[in-house]
């Protein structure tokens, strides 16, 4: 039997049909891979979208938080008069100011108070049973408990009124000063916040 050879347009057809079969695979995967990173990228946008609505939904709740944390905070202190500025006005040392002074450091803040004179009689107030310096109480603070600290104070502590005086710690390191800067400026808004007068007193 005769074996008959293909002929050339025979194998063009075939070849023609392989190569339109591999190019329409070929099209059909990048098509896939096409689809495939457009579902990723809308899954993924999707995903941020979430994102970003929960943390600014979170955002407005830590707000609203600290909203109502500050109002609490200062509602706490409305019952210290206003201050009296004539009770202070001549007062230059530190060790002559009778109401609460903070002197702020890196990691801390140094909360001075005079207690009020549990007996103020006239015969016996500053006698040597009850010196002042006695009545006197020093406690060191974090400088988040600020708040919480002076709100716990008794009414006696506050004889000019609802003002405190506020210093950097003298005695810092230099490279301290930025983070003691930072400090002072963070205790003095949340002063300002909670309805507090701040005397600022440079450093000496």
């Amino acid at each position: 039997m005769k074996t008959v050879a293909p002929s050339n347009k025979a194998v063009f057809f075939v070849s023609a049909g392989l190569i339109f079969s591999l190019a329409f695979s070929a099209c059909g995967k990048q098509e896939q891979e096409v689809a495939g990173a457009a579902a990723n990228a809308a899954h993924s946008a999707q995903q941020a979208a979430v994102h970003a609505a929960q943390s600014a939904e979170t955002r407005a709740q830590l707000a609203r938080a600290a909203a109502s944390e500050s109002a609490g905070e200062r509602t706490a202190l409305e019952h210290i008069p206003l201050p009296t500025k004539s009770l202070y006005v001549n007062v230059h040392e530190p060790a002559e100011w009778k109401n609460p002074f903070l002197t702020v450091a890196a990691n801390q803040i140094d909360l001075r108070v005079i207690m009020v004179d549990a007996n103020p009689s006239e015969a016996g107030t500053g006698t040597m049973l009850r010196p002042e310096a006695a009545r006197r109480q020093e406690l060191q603070i974090r400088p988040a408990d600020l708040p919480k600290a002076l709100i716990a104070l008794p009414e006696g502590a506050w004889r000019y009124g609802r003002v405190v005086a506020i210093a950097e710690a003298p005695e810092a390191a230099r490279k301290d000063r930025p983070a003691i800067r930072r400090n002072m400026e963070a205790a003095i808004q949340k002063l300002n916040d909670m309805g507090v007068v701040v005397e600022e007193w440079p450093t000496r």
